[in-house]
């Protein structure tokens, strides 16, 4: 009896000791997979840089592997996501304030910058138009396209400033104890060269609604901004046109019919993900901010908590004879640029005359050119764009457009239209020249779409435009308004309230229209960036304001410049250039740092200015 009682404690005894093991073991794996875990997301190497912290960036929400210190390429599939990680330099490769391109791998390349000792890697071409981003203009924390200006967060590739709606990947970054930059990234992020913000959960909804009333960039940008700020309220965009948001600014760019998808900021589908209604073809007529309800042309009304103002304008029609014949256009949406398109045809047998020597004038003309008999632009300065960049520079532009077979009619304007059959035969200019005219282009400025508020309490201006502060907000709390019809403060012009229309900043005030919606306070701080493609030859400008002077660096017969304009106490208020990329990207990134430029700064080396930015 008593070697059986030994023999059931001995069993008892390894029972309970062989549980200890399997526990120890299995918590030893749970310890492992954690700390292999942690390794991988850099926290054991020297340093980690990069956006691991996020959700929002594509590259790091995989979980990771083993970390491997020798040089070369690591590529592997896991469930769902297939990341490549390669060493692409040494610690000693870059200076500060310097970036360069590095492949990775054989998969794709990365843009490395290097600020204040650390490292960050981002996608390599802007997500607006692809320009490529080592030619752009490295800020404090920021890198600014040179094309177009818009501007991306070197820390998480975040859009910060416009045009374009998709930030840039940014990929992990490690530097090793050997003093090699590894970087990990997600393969499909390399392909794209993009990465749309995470919108979060957005369903059920809370109970609060934000109506914004306009369909272009502004409003489109306002809505995806308040999701990915983390918004769960109801969203609803009002769009007078038929179609979802898309990149107006090609319209007068056009040179062949396009699909109207092919120019779609997002798809239906991301629309109806982000919980994001567009509801097309319907306008505002009227709103009540008392009962905080606006109107709509169908007979409905909606309610909002907040309200964001984002109705552009209309093109402005001159009131003269035989303006309402046919085969005389605007050039402000889409349809209007098919409609151009297709009366124009393919056939070279068309006079078209386009009335205005502004952007969308010459744009139109340029775009037009090789399809038309014959190209005339009228308008009543005596060069192109010369109120903008002066005479000197008007007059290389005219000298470009006749080169290419572009006739022009300075210092006047149409006073009639004829027709036959209720088409345009020719129109009479007051200087008594009679053009054939088969097709008449109107490029002479815009109106504001405010009418529907003149009744509502909003603060107003003369020409229409509606009265912001700061944050973009109206007279009436609640309210806001931004895009073309802001009267709004700009940075770059002393915080003096301005009204500008271009894309660039229509989406910034989408974005800061968003942030003050939710009680995310930020200030305006416009810096103006316009840009124009003239028969292959692109001209920037950053700045604002009326020159009293100017000074002209390069060859302006060859269209390679840069001019400097001054206000009245010689201060540098704004810079154009052309094929002198990426000087007015950094004048604009110089501005945005509310740095001053005067005249006398220029006297010994024009350019040191561009040393102080980063």
């Amino acid at each position: 009896m008593e070697q059986l009682l030994s023999a059931v404690k001995l069993s008892k005894n390894i029972k309970i000791k062989l549980t200890m093991v399997s526990f120890i073991r299995s918590q030893t794996r749970v310890i492992v997979s954690k700390v292999s875990k942690y390794f991988v997301q850099g926290a054991v190497v020297k340093k980690n840089m990069g956006s691991s912290y996020s959700r929002s960036y594509s590259p790091n929400s995989g979980q990771g592997g083993s970390c491997n210190e020798n040089r070369g390429t690591i590529s592997r599939m896991e469930s769902t996501n297939n990341y490549v990680e390669s060493v692409v330099c040494q610690e000693n490769d870059l200076k500060d304030n310097e970036m360069k391109v590095f492949d990775i791998g054989e998969d794709g390349k990365v843009l490395v910058v290097k600020q204040k000792g650390e490292f960050s890697a981002i996608g390599t071409k802007c997500t607006h138009y692809g320009a490529p981003l080592i030619n752009g203009a490295l800020g404090d924390g920021r890198l600014r396209c040179p094309w177009h200006g818009a501007c991306f967060n070197l820390k998480t590739g975040d859009i910060e400033d416009f045009p374009g709606f998709d930030s840039l990947p940014c990929y992990q970054v490690t530097v090793t104890d050997k003093g090699e930059v590894k970087v990990r990234a997600k393969i499909s992020d390399l392909k794209t060269n993009k990465r749309i913000k995470d919108m979060g959960v957005v369903s059920p909804c809370e109970g609060s609604v934000v109506v914004i009333v306009g369909g272009g960039p502004s409003g489109a940008t306002c809505a995806e901004s308040l999701r990915s700020e983390g918004f769960k309220g109801r969203i609803t965009v009002i769009a007078k046109e038929p179609h979802l948001p898309y990149d107006r600014i090609k319209v007068s760019k056009i040179g062949t019919v396009t699909d109207i998808e092919k120019l779609q900021a997002r798809s239906q589908k991301y629309y109806d993900d982000a919980n994001i209604e567009i509801m097309k073809g319907v306008e505002a007529t009227k709103i009540e901010p008392n009962d905080k309800l606006v109107h709509l042309n169908n007979g409905n009304k909606l309610r909002y908590s907040a309200l964001y103002l984002a109705t552009g304008s209309k093109p402005r029609v001159p009131d003269i004879p035989g303006i309402d014949l046919k085969n005389i256009f605007t050039v402000r949406n889409y349809e209007d640029s098919i409609n151009i398109l297709t009366t124009l045809g393919s056939n070279q047998d068309k006079d078209v005359v386009v009335l205005g020597l502004r952007f969308i004038g010459l744009e139109s003309a340029a775009s037009c050119n090789e399809k038309a008999k014959s190209i005339t632009v009228v308008g009543k300065q005596k060069a192109p764009l010369e109120q903008i960049f002066g005479p000197e520079i008007g007059r290389s532009l005219q000298k470009l457009f006749e080169d290419k077979g572009v006739k022009f009619q300075f210092e006047t304007t149409i006073t009639k239209c004829n027709g036959e059959d209720g088409v345009i035969k020719s129109v009479e200019l007051t200087n008594g020249t009679v053009l054939p005219a088969d097709m008449l282009i109107l490029g002479v400025g815009t109106t504001f779409n405010t009418e529907f508020v003149k009744d509502s309490g909003l603060k107003l201006e003369a020409n229409g435009a509606v009265s912001v502060n700061d944050k973009l907000e109206t007279n009436i709390q609640n309210i806001y308004a931004g895009g073309d019809i802001a009267h709004a403060p700009v940075a770059a012009y002393d915080n003096k309230q301005m009204t500008i229309g271009h894309v660039g900043l229509s989406q910034y005030h989408g974005r800061v229209a968003a942030l003050n919606i939710l009680k995310k306070e930020t200030s305006l701080q416009t810096v103006p960036f316009f840009w124009t493609m003239l028969f292959g030859k692109s001209i920037r400008y950053a700045g604002c304001g009326r020159a009293a002077s100017t000074l002209i660096d390069g060859n302006v017969d060859d269209l390679k410049f840069v001019i400097f304009f001054f206000d009245e106490t010689d201060k540098v208020i704004a810079m154009a250039s052309c094929m002198r990329d990426p000087i007015v990207a950094q004048f604009a990134e110089f501005l945005h740092q509310g740095k001053s430029l005067y005249k006398k700064d220029l006297k010994d080396d024009r350019f040191a200015w561009t040393k102080s930015i980063n």
